[in-house]
């Protein structure tokens, strides 16, 4: 019998942290299609803050997140 794969890689948890340490620009497309540009400050298993200039810091649910790209065009 085949063990089932984990649940969590670790992955996304290793390329959020890389994001936030550089502190790197990124787009972050919503299911609902809304962008939203800054760069991410803290995350946890269920969320992430975005910080931005000009406009108020977001803690947004990761469930609402379609994906998560750096600057460079990379998406995750």
């Amino acid at each position: 019998m085949r063990t089932p794969p984990p649940d969590d890689t670790g992955m996304e948890a290793g390329y959020l942290s890389q994001l936030r340490e550089k502190q790197t620009p990124v787009l972050v497309k919503m299911l609902d299609g809304e962008q939203l540009r800054g760069w991410i400050e803290y995350y946890d298993t269920n969320m992430i803050r975005l910080t931005r200039e000009g406009s108020p810091n977001l803690f947004i649910y990761k469930r609402e997140i379609l994906y998560i790209s750096d600057e460079n065009g990379r998406r995750r």
